[in-house]
């Protein structure tokens, strides 16, 4: 079954969360936040083994093609594949779908973001082979759901129902919610977070696709066999702008659940540093040129000046070449507000 595994990397997010340090042009997955790796080397690298490099792809855009290459120079470059316009994960999983399905009729594909961090690479990659042979086996669109560890009000949630080969079927996805809500999923037992990690075989995705959003039905039945970037160039822009979850995952017919057994994180925030960089005994999580005095709870990026904090508590400092951010920690998901208000030279 392995010898049909096709895995895509969904890598054209803009990273808004992590400016300054994220830019248009490289976004959170092409930064070094956690090791000497960016998170999509990490990513890739994280399948290693499973299936050759040729069966191994990338999903970006244009404006992050050179850096995406020259960051994975290990993957054949027809691997790296560019979408033509900004169109969210729907459409991603329709071209992925499609491609895979050109080459190989009985396809399985994986669908994996590039700006999770998982720690656990042996535990992934057994639980990874299990979630592609049950998608062979059924007639299910399959994913993952991460055992909450809190009452995280910043991730989308699974309900899920009774237990089937291994895996549980997914009752409804449930939109991020407020914390008492959030509290009573986790006291409940019976949901997890979404991880956004998907496998189907292909011609069950197709039909749920053509099912659910009929443009996406001909652009996976005609997909080429050999090089996608005319077909992409002329039909892709014309693929409706939706996500892959409100399209496809909250109508299909049947969807099944892996309880991961991996950790599993991802990355959403300047908030998530601390848990893998760990702190001082102030609480302090500090990269680069930082000096503290009588400051806690703070997180604290120097891209190169000396940042100097003094009696300051749970503030986010990040400092680049052209801009500075201070941030409340408690206001970091409203980052991303900040775009419009900024000039074009520091997005």
């Amino acid at each position: 079954m392995l010898d049909h595994l096709h895995i895509f990397i969904l890598a054209g997010g803009s990273g808004e969360r992590f400016w300054p340090l994220s830019r248009s042009r490289k976004p959170k997955h092409l930064l070094k936040l956690l090791s000497e790796q960016t998170l999509l080397e990490t990513t890739v690298r994280r399948v290693e083994g499973l299936v050759p490099w040729e069966r191994v792809f990338v999903l970006t855009n244009a404006a992050q093609a050179d850096a995406v290459c020259d960051e994975l120079p290990f993957l054949p470059a027809r691997n790296i594949l560019l979408e033509p316009a900004k169109r969210d994960t729907a459409p991603a999983c329709a071209l992925a779908t499609g491609l895979a399905r050109a080459r190989d009729p009985e396809a399985v594909c994986a669908l994996l973001p590039a700006d999770a961090m998982i720690h656990n690479l042996e535990i992934f990659q057994e639980q990874l082979r299990d979630a592609a042979r049950l998608a062979f086996s059924h007639e299910a669109l399959v994913t993952f759901s991460v055992p909450p560890t809190q009452p995280a009000t910043g991730f989308g949630y699974l309900h899920l129902g009774e237990e089937t080969d291994g895996a549980w079927e997914v009752l409804r996805f449930v939109e991020k919610p407020d914390l008492p809500t959030a509290e009573g999923y986790v006291k409940s037992g019976c949901y997890g977070w979404n991880a956004g990690l998907f496998l189907w075989k292909a011609e069950v995705f197709l039909r749920e696709g053509e099912r659910l959003v009929p443009e996406l039905g001909p652009f996976m039945r005609n997909f080429p066999a050999g090089d996608p970037s005319a077909y992409l160039a002329e039909h892709f822009s014309q693929l409706p702008k939706i996500s892959v979850d409100f399209a496809v995952m909250e109508r299909a017919s049947k969807v099944l659940a892996i309880k991961a057994r991996y950790d599993w994180d991802d990355v959403g925030s300047w908030t998530a540093l601390p848990e893998h960089l760990g702190h001082d005994d102030d609480g302090n999580t500090l990269r680069g040129d930082v000096v503290t005095q009588a400051s806690k709870n703070n997180i604290v990026v120097s891209g190169g000046r000396t940042v100097v904090l003094c009696g300051v508590e749970d503030l986010v400092v990040v400092e680049t070449e052209d801009a500075i951010l201070v941030c409340h920690r408690d206001s970091v998901q409203d980052i991303k507000k900040l775009q419009p208000l900024l000039k074009e030279s520091v997005r």
